[in-house]
């Protein structure tokens, strides 16, 4: 086996490990939903997850290889565990709609990677179900994102004695915890990736999440409360943590511009409810402050799908895999 074809095994791995963490959430997630609609979204994509994981696991056995126990336990406790978490929290239908939105997109940019790896590496039966699994990931993430509607007023229906008032605050306290975390990654991803083009992504929009966090901040002190130093404080440890992790595998360009991709649709999903909260809430500013970061968020997300190509190389170079195209 070539160094192209091991690196397709790897990116395999991957893949299914990644569907052994969406199993496990999957398998919970109509039970928390909130709403029907999007506990019918949740029960749907199982059965095709299920389907995601068998015909990973069939592509790794064409190739003598089989999936790797030790990243699909941690995957799977990674689901559950996040589910455990969604539970705790008392928006739990908005926590899990916006983690969820994250997750697809991640998917899709895990697949659009391996796509690009296996062409380099012609294997058809691996682009053909890349490109079939990409697809559903894509639709589900459309999905969902057309669900926002009902995620907020499931969340809301989960604080019965708490009117919107009082929780917008609460909302935009998460919006600048969720910044400060995106800050603490972006800061460093341009030192990880070392691919110009990818950097530059990075490095602009690390700007604007600058920006962002002053804008959240600003309306939290006009609302007369104050972002939660606890949770901000949490939340860039994670955005250290995650770094280091990057740059432990030698294959980071593709992992960080994955990972970063999922991210803005974190940022997406909670923007979107921040927004509609704002709207019920009377509150003009707050609702036009995050539909602007909101379009950034887009922007970003696209500039980041924007450079796949370049991610893939990245990554097989820093694995010493030369380019065949």
């Amino acid at each position: 086996m070539n160094d192209l074809d091991t690196q397709l095994v790897k990116y395999l791995t991957d893949a299914h490990s990644i569907e052994v963490q969406a199993l496990a959430q999957l398998r919970k997630a109509p039970d928390v939903a909130g709403a029907p609609e999007l506990a019918d979204a949740f029960r749907e994509h199982l059965a095709e997850t299920e389907r995601h994981e068998q015909i990973t696991r069939d592509l790794l056995a064409a190739r003598s290889a089989e999936p790797s126990k030790l990243k699909d336990l941690v995957m799977g406790f990674g689901g559950k565990g996040f589910l455990l978490f969604a539970r705790l929290q008392p928006d739990t239908p908005g926590k899990l709609f916006a983690h969820a939105l994250s997750y697809e997109a991640l998917e899709l940019a895990s697949y659009e990677l391996l796509r690009r790896v296996a062409e380099q590496a012609d294997a058809p039966d691996v682009v053909d179900a890349a490109e079939l699994i990409g697809g559903q990931e894509r639709a589900m993430r459309d999905r969902l994102d057309g669900l926002v509607d009902i995620a907020v007023g499931a969340a809301l229906s989960a604080h019965p004695r708490d009117d919107v008032n009082t929780l917008l605050p609460k909302y935009l306290a998460d919006a600048h915890a969720i910044e400060e975390q995106a800050i603490g990654l972006l800061e460093r991803a341009p030192g990880v990736v070392h691919d110009p083009k990818i950097a530059e992504v990075f490095s602009s929009h690390l700007v604007e999440t600058r920006r962002h966090a002053a804008s959240v901040q600003g309306r939290l002190e006009a609302l007369g409360g104050d972002s939660s130093s606890l949770k901000d404080a949490a939340m860039r440890l994670g955005a250290l943590n995650w770094a280091s992790f990057f740059r432990a595998h030698p294959d980071t360009p593709g992992k960080l511009v994955a990972f970063g991709f999922a991210f803005e649709f974190l940022e997406i999903g909670g923007y979107e409810q921040l927004a509609r909260v704002a709207d019920r809430a009377g509150d003009a500013e707050t609702a036009k402050v995050a539909r602007t970061i909101l379009g950034d968020e887009r922007a970003a997300a696209e500039k980041l799908a924007g450079v796949f190509d370049e991610a893939a190389a990245a990554s097989l170079e820093a694995k010493g895999v030369q380019s065949e195209t």
